[in-house]
């Protein structure tokens, strides 16, 4: 539905130039949303698929094998539209301590992503609404390190930016001007908490994600925040028990129609046609996750076997206990495991040996020469819809130039250069 331009512009000043900002309508739309017998499948769709994925934290024995890895590849991907070229595998080695193939303030920047959605979750389940304080408190440490982090992390911006272009003259869009923020948050707030009329929870997520995107409150960050408010909604409906869905995946896939579909909403009030995208990508991203993790299921149980076949018992035992440990977290140090497993450093170290010799696990330096051990067939099956979505601007190279697999190791067959600061330990 054409329902003309969903808010005003007002005069205002942006790097010392005039420019006229635009100040979105509060939401719900008006007149209300026409749900064609289309459009309401494809949300139907979209629930279902969710209930599918959400049901995988009830049939799972260990929801944290999913959850550890889903938010890492939702942060990894959002944070790419944002230009950081971080893969996976770079997360998951700096977390373990290791040394990532890409500029140390990428994986920092993606890193802070995992940090903000566990706090805006934790916070949720505390008690804490939907609202102005906990869009700000994730910010604070979304950009805590980066880029962003003296672009005043935590706080409503002060002064008119811009979205596109060199200068507010060439820009694609120009947000609210700072005076009208807190209201503008505001009547968000009161659309997040069902005033006045609650709507369904996909709906809710798309126009919610969309105003957000429109007030753009802060100085830097917002398409991350925004896209993070996405999950956190989903589970503080109840659709979802865990963050599981990683959205971005698809959103970068589709980033130029992603892009048109928010200002056309802008510009024409086209919300229905906002919304069929949205669904679309809720239905394909939770259906990947699910795809996913049956893939993961079935891999573990694969290696499982072989461990169980091939092994004697007293090596078998420990291979087990190491696997398991890996399951949960597929690129981990000798403390991690013994966290995660409760094992000694020799249970550990023979565990991984026997993983190696069954081609199951690869062992990395890490930066302090510390051993850090790669469950590699895991992180090839995380990794894989990445490398799909990368696009022209999301290639995993080291900082020589190297493609790198999937698994973050060392350049692949056939390039000469070193992936930065650690190597492979001979097997």
């Amino acid at each position: 539905m054409q329902r003309g331009i969903t808010g005003h512009h007002e005069p205002s000043i942006a790097g010392g130039e005039v420019c006229r900002a635009f100040v979105p309508r509060p939401l719900p739309p008006r007149p209300a949303l026409a749900l064609d017998a289309d459009l309401q499948e494809r949300l139907n769709e979209a629930h279902l698929a969710l209930g599918r994925l959400d049901g995988l934290t009830l049939l799972m024995p260990d929801t944290a094998v999913l959850l550890y890895s889903y938010v890492r590849k939702e942060a990894v991907m959002s944070s790419r539209i944002e230009g950081t070229q971080s893969s996976l595998s770079d997360l998951l080695l700096y977390e373990a301590d290791g040394a990532p193939g890409v500029p140390l303030h990428d994986v920092r920047e993606v890193s802070c992503y995992v940090d903000a959605l566990y706090h805006g979750i934790a916070r949720l389940r505390q008690g804490m609404p939907l609202c102005t304080r906990l869009m700000n408190e994730m910010h604070a440490r979304l950009m805590s390190h980066g880029r962003g982090a003296g672009k005043a992390p935590g706080e409503i911006r002060r002064t008119q930016n811009w979205i596109g272009g060199r200068s507010p003259a060439t820009a694609s869009f120009v947000p609210p001007p700072p005076q009208r923020l807190l209201a503008c948050l505001s009547d968000l707030e009161n659309f997040l908490n069902d005033q006045p009329e609650r709507h369904p929870s996909v709906a809710k997520a798309a126009l919610a994600h969309l105003q957000f995107e429109t007030i753009h409150p802060y100085l830097d960050g917002n398409g991350r925040l925004g896209r993070l408010l996405i999950p956190l909604i989903l589970v503080n409906e109840g659709v979802l028990r865990e963050p599981l869905l990683y959205l971005s995946l698809h959103l970068k896939a589709h980033r130029d129609d992603y892009y048109a579909l928010l200002q056309s909403v802008r510009e024409a009030g086209d919300w229905e046609a906002w919304l069929r995208f949205f669904a679309t990508a809720v239905r394909v991203a939770a259906t990947q996750a699910v795809d996913t993790a049956m893939a993961v299921t079935a891999l573990g149980a694969r290696d499982s076997e072989r461990i169980r076949r091939e092994t004697n018992a007293e090596d078998g035992e420990a291979a087990r206990r190491v696997h398991r440990a890996l399951f949960t977290r597929p690129v981990a140090r000798a403390g991690d495991i013994a966290s995660l497993a409760g094992l000694g450093s020799h249970v550990i170290s023979r565990g991984a040996e026997v993983l190696a010799d069954l081609g199951l696990v690869r062992t990395l330096r890490g930066a302090t020469g510390e051993c850090i051990h790669v469950y590699a067939d895991y992180l090839d099956l995380l990794g894989r819809d990445h490398d799909d979505a990368a696009g022209d601007d999301g290639d995993d190279t080291s900082m020589h130039g190297a493609p790198l697999d999937p698994t973050g190791r060392s350049p692949l067959p056939g390039n000469r250069a070193v992936a930065p600061r650690f190597l492979l330990m001979p097997s």
